[in-house]
């Protein structure tokens, strides 16, 4: 049996909401919490509204939506202001949601003091995006942390459980 889709969709938009009522205005996050915090207690803490979530989130209508360690999911809402010019999302809004949660997974697993920067995102596009097709999830799943570097792969879908892209990283991993 099919999950009611109009239902998971209010579901989500309203998940989405309530978490954007509590959060700060975008900012990048401040190195000493990054010194002082693991990954997973960043995420926790944007969560609570206690850190700021990043500019971009902004600029494109996402928000982190559920972490996990070695799990990420950010929520976003393509509209008309992510299409390009022949009539669908630009394939950045993908890629950026894409980036974002594979990234951001395996920024989940990591400790106090550690960062790290993507070195290789491969995006496979499956199917255009348009402003009907309601709220996306990108979820981003850890497939390998070790010292120095992180792999992670990642889905955008709809509430239907329709794929519209996939993405793998490669992400460096180091002391700040």
């Amino acid at each position: 049996m099919k999950p009611d889709t109009e239902a998971l969709k209010r579901e989500w938009l309203a998940a989405a909401q309530g978490i954007r009522d509590q959060v700060m205005s975008p900012d990048v996050l401040p190195v000493e919490a990054m010194k002082e915090c693991s990954g997973l207690e960043l995420f926790q803490k944007m969560l609570r509204g206690e850190l700021p979530p990043p500019p971009i989130a902004l600029t494109l209508d996402f928000t982190l939506v559920e972490a996990e360690k070695g799990r990420v999911v950010f929520q976003g809402h393509p509209a008309r202001a992510h299409y390009n010019p022949i009539g669908s999302v630009h394939g950045g809004y993908h890629a950026t949601l894409l980036d974002s949660c594979v990234a951001c997974a395996v920024q989940s697993t990591l400790a106090a003091g550690q960062g790290y920067t993507t070195i290789e995102l491969k995006v496979n596009y499956l199917r255009a995006l348009t402003d009907d097709v309601g709220p996306v999830r990108a979820e981003g799943k850890i497939i390998h942390v070790g010292r120095q570097i992180g792999t992670a792969e990642g889905r955008l879908y709809d509430a239907a459980g329709r794929l519209y892209a996939h993405a793998t990283t490669t992400c460096l991993i180091f002391s700040l």
